[in-house]
């Protein structure tokens, strides 16, 4: 006898897939509440066909962050859209995480050692003497001793999950077909830097909520399996 699974375990099983990956993006997003210029993900619902259970997709909130004096000059926050741009090991890569330094190389750098693209060098890193103020004005140019080293590049990236990857923690890359553009409006602040853009009530709110349906699928499908427990046992009795 073949025995096919009845629509509340296909219901519970399928949710219960859902709400593990929702977990796991909430403690994710939960665990860099700290990190500068971190982008939280969330989620929709999309109604399959044939009355199957609401799967939730994810998506980045690209919204920004609170922005903190820090007094660093090589600490910089984007007043507005976009992201630093900057040559990663495989191409461009793009962060709102403006907690820069200065290479071995004298080049501009992020923590990770990706430096800094120069708009007026077709991408090429900005060097600088370390032994000299930085002074980076409002539209990314770099100052030294009043000599124009460079301008930062600032790009506008799509917001469409297949156009975008996450790289780590704040770093973005696109994909081959797309292309990010440079923006102009943004600001570039010395001295700032923008905090994660996670709020931790509203993600430990969620995480319960998520926890709570999880646990409620579960019951469900275990409810299904005695039922067809039971079921195959009546079958199996002697007449």
């Amino acid at each position: 006898m073949q025995l096919k699974m009845d629509p509340l375990m296909i219901a519970a099983a399928s949710g219960m897939k859902a709400r593990m990956e929702s977990l796991d993006m909430l403690a994710n997003n939960v665990a860099n509440t700290g990190t500068v210029g971190f982008k939280a993900d969330r989620e929709f619902y999309n109604l399959y066909q044939q009355q199957l259970p609401l799967i939730e997709n994810r998506w980045t909130d690209f919204s920004q962050g609170l922005l903190v004096q820090t007094g660093n000059p090589l600490d910089l926050a984007l007043g507005g859209p976009g992201f630093f741009a900057l040559n990663g090991p495989s191409g461009p890569v793009y962060t709102r995480n403006g907690q820069f330094q200065i290479s071995k190389t004298n080049q501009l750098v992020s923590a990770d050692g990706y430096p800094l693209r120069n708009m007026l060098d077709q991408g090429k890193p900005i060097t600088v003497d370390p032994t000299q103020d930085t002074a980076i004005g409002k539209d990314g140019m770099v100052l030294q001793g009043g000599q124009t080293l460079g301008r930062l590049e600032i790009d506008q990236i799509p917001s469409a999950m297949d156009a975008t990857a996450k790289l780590g923690s704040s770093y973005f890359s696109l994909n081959i077909a797309t292309a990010a553009k440079p923006i102009q409006d943004t600001e570039v602040l010395q001295g700032r830097l923008e905090q994660s853009n996670v709020s931790v009530s509203d993600s430990s709110v969620r995480l319960l909520s998520v926890m709570r349906q999880f646990e409620m699928l579960q019951r469900a499908l275990n409810i299904g399996t005695q039922m067809n427990k039971e079921v195959i046992q009546e079958v199996a009795r002697p007449s």
